[in-house]
């Protein structure tokens, strides 16, 4: 027979595709998902994953059974919510998706502050992009996103999903010390920035294509080869020489020697928000949006 125990396991390594980013999600070591995955195979009587290089993959037969496992999961914590609900009490998982920069700058001090107050609570976070996260927010396998929106390209959201916004930042352009625009003392036109050589996130994120639009508007054009996600290594590579990029307040930091920060003509700004599902939070998805309100002074 099953256990649930070892099934809400194996979805969590189907959720995140690796033993060892199961045991984060779950706070467990690697070596007991590993053995309640050996378990289960010996309960299903079939392998359910298999190497691949220096990972694993589900087999057949453990994708068919990763289906189900999602969507038990999925059920049992809507039953949690609904229960934490009807009470009032903030307890029980709280699965959360963010922006890596807004995940650096806010996330930890809000958790911190978020469980001293509500120490039955357990909350998950994820990084990753909002591209990704809003259709794990939809299907409920998150239940908040802390988003990005910039002015240049501001985000769409399907119906359904509300937003509550959080703070809005200026975006500079980040370029080399030695650079012919360092010496700049007002903003930088939009109009002059083709023909450099940018960094910024994978095509596809708000990023990237804010980057893009943002230019195309003035009639330049952005010549990307670096793609990166993380905002340190933007800098870093700015630093470095090899290119400029734009950079929002919150992730200016650190800041490594020999960046300049410029303005530009006109503003770009990005706005942080909240998103969550119209009609459905929690007492700990209220509590979460209020802690962050909170932290950013909104």
């Amino acid at each position: 027979m099953i256990v649930w125990e070892r099934l809400r396991v194996f979805a969590a390594v189907a959720e995140h595709g690796s033993i060892a980013g199961a045991a984060e999600a779950l706070h467990i070591t690697g070596s007991a998902v590993s053995q309640h995955v050996r378990k289960l195979e010996r309960e299903a009587r079939c392998p359910l994953v298999e190497p691949d290089g220096r990972g694993i993959r589900l087999t057949t037969a453990g994708r068919v059974l990763a289906d189900t496992a999602l969507r038990v999961a999925g059920t049992i914590a809507e039953a949690e919510r609904d229960l934490a609900n009807l009470h009032g009490q903030i307890v029980g998982p709280l699965r959360i998706g963010a922006v890596a920069s807004a995940l650096r700058a806010l996330i930890p001090r809000v958790l911190h502050t978020l469980t001293a107050r509500h120490p039955r609570l357990v909350p998950a976070l994820r990084d990753g992009e909002v591209v990704d996260m809003i259709p794990a927010l939809r299907s409920r396998h998150l239940d908040a996103v802390v988003t990005e929106s910039w002015s240049t390209r501001p985000a769409r959201y399907p119906p359904g999903v509300h937003l509550t916004e959080l703070i809005r930042e200026d975006v500079h352009l980040a370029v080399p010390a030695g650079h012919p625009l360092a010496a700049r003392t007002g903003p930088v036109p939009l109009a002059e920035l083709g023909g450099l050589t940018w960094v910024s996130c994978a095509p596809g994120t708000d990023p990237h294509e804010a980057l893009v639009d943002g230019l195309r508007a003035h009639n330049a054009d952005a010549d990307v080869p670096y793609c990166v996600l993380d905002y340190t290594t933007h800098l870093l590579l700015v630093a470095a020489g090899l290119a400029v990029a734009l950079v929002p307040r919150m992730a200016r930091h650190p800041q490594p020697d020999g960046v300049r920060f410029l303005r530009c003509a006109p503003s770009i700004t990005r706005t942080i928000g909240v998103a969550t599902v119209e009609g459905v939070n929690t007492p700990a998805v209220d509590a979460f949006v209020d802690v962050l309100r909170e932290q950013v002074g909104t």
